[in-house]
């Protein structure tokens, strides 16, 4: 049984400085949250910036975008264990 080769994917720069200005700007409003004193509203944009910074690292930087499905399933489940892993970790911690 033999498999096609898939082409190669070919990403230009245009879109890797887009994903990077992305990343700077989501960073300096994270920041710029942080610098309100109001953890409620710093701790909500970290909750949300935070993952979506993270993805598109994941499927920019990391090509994950051009991959199979399996291997999407894969990384969030790695994803999925290592959240599990730290929350138990945290829950060790404040019942201690």
């Amino acid at each position: 049984m033999q498999h096609r080769a898939e082409p190669p994917h070919i990403v230009g720069y245009a879109t890797f400085i887009k994903v990077w200005i992305a990343l700077v700007v989501l960073t300096g409003l994270l920041v710029g949250l942080s610098l309100t004193h109001r953890p409620n509203l710093a701790l909500l944009g970290l909750l949300v910036i935070t993952p979506t910074k993270a993805s598109l690292v994941f499927f920019y930087f990391m090509h994950l975008k051009y991959e199979s499905a399996a291997l999407k399933y894969m990384v969030a489940a790695a994803i999925g264990v290592l959240i599990i892993f730290i929350g138990l970790t945290f829950s060790d911690y404040l019942f201690r």
